[in-house]
């Protein structure tokens, strides 16, 4: 742990950051209220905290940023709770007030609000992301190199789309490969399916199955789900305005994940109650390693039913967020479990 006046300087660096987007010196840590040390002792602290890895020193600055280390901390011991402006909690009861009387008007109305209020990216899954589940698949042939394939939910919603048969696959390799998803994937939520085949069962298709590498283009098309209407997002641009994005190519890599329906399901999936909040390389994913996603689960009665979220760069300002989802999501599940009365 750190001691009293490390947290404090800290907790300065961090919330100075997250406001002005520029490097902290010691001088702007040392003339805040909460600090009461000098320049030069806020200077040799700051020097102990980039050792211990709580802070970082760019090449063209004589200031200080946070590191990831820095904003875990931060989020896990020094952030306090924040009131919300009038403006962002009235825009928010207006939301609910409104005649809202469709389940996908509400979410998507519900994300453009938490976008707007917070210029970063929401997105919200919505309950069928975690409802639906394999039952089974199908595969029947049409001809020698074309294949309908069938997938039926728990729920009875029954997804068919063509496939094209690799050359020199057989029925029988066919066959095989469906029993073995069928036994392996059958009870999963749709948006676990191809994380789980590529993470388990490449392996033992390569043992069971014959030109099992062909047949892993064939089961991508089949599992290729559109998740369009479970997924909202709203501002997907907004991280564009953000400083960390101005490089082109980390804003286009950024972009495209945004387009990956079942990334994105994953990223913002979570079976935990209450706020969750993943700090960069704690995402597990390249493209939104300068990002942090802060997320919670929307309930009727105790059951989850989905989770509504924001993606931004690590530099937020973690607590108006936390403070939005916390109010949000309650007001969003008492509007849902109005609406099913």
């Amino acid at each position: 742990m750190l001691s009293e006046r490390q947290e404090s300087i800290l907790r300065a660096v961090v919330e100075e950051y997250i406001s002005h987007a520029e490097p902290v010196g010691s001088r702007t840590v040392s003339k805040r209220d909460d600090v009461t040390v000098s320049a030069a002792t806020v200077r040799n602290e700051m020097s102990d905290l980039e050792e211990l890895g709580f802070l970082e020193q760019p090449h063209t600055s004589a200031g200080r940023i946070p590191s990831h280390l820095g904003y875990r901390y931060y989020v896990d011991h020094l952030m306090s709770p924040k009131q919300l402006e009038r403006s962002d909690l009235l825009a928010v009861r207006r939301l609910f007030t409104s005649h809202m009387d469709a389940l996908e008007q509400t979410i998507q109305q519900t994300a453009f609000i938490l976008s707007k209020l917070t210029n970063y990216t929401s997105i919200i899954l919505g309950p069928e992301v975690f409802e639906n589940r394999l039952k089974h698949l199908q595969v029947i042939p049409l001809t020698e190199r074309m294949a309908v394939a069938i997938l039926v939910t728990d729920t009875g919603h029954v997804d068919q789309r063509r496939i094209t048969v690799p050359e020199g696959v057989s029925l029988s390799s066919i066959e095989q490969m469906v029993n073995l998803l069928n036994s392996k994937l059958a009870g999963l939520p749709l948006h676990e399916l191809k994380q789980r085949l590529y993470r388990e069962l490449t392996d033992e298709l390569s043992r069971h199955v014959e030109n099992y590498e062909y047949l892993m283009a064939m089961i991508d098309q089949m599992l290729d789900l559109d998740q369009e209407g479970r997924i909202f997002t709203s501002g997907a641009t907004n991280v564009l305005s953000q400083p960390e994005f101005r490089d082109v190519e980390k804003a286009k890599v950024l972009m495209e994940l945004l387009e990956q329906s079942d990334t994105v399901a994953r990223l913002f999936s979570s079976d935990k109650e209450g706020i969750q909040v993943r700090i960069g390389q704690e995402n597990r994913l390249e493209a939104v390693n300068n990002c942090s996603i802060i997320s919670a689960t929307y309930t009727i009665d105790g059951r989850s039913l989905g989770t509504i979220g924001i993606l931004g760069p690590t530099r937020m300002d973690y607590q108006k967020v936390i403070s939005l989802l916390e109010v949000l999501t309650v007001d969003l599940s008492d509007h849902l479990r109005r609406l099913y009365r």
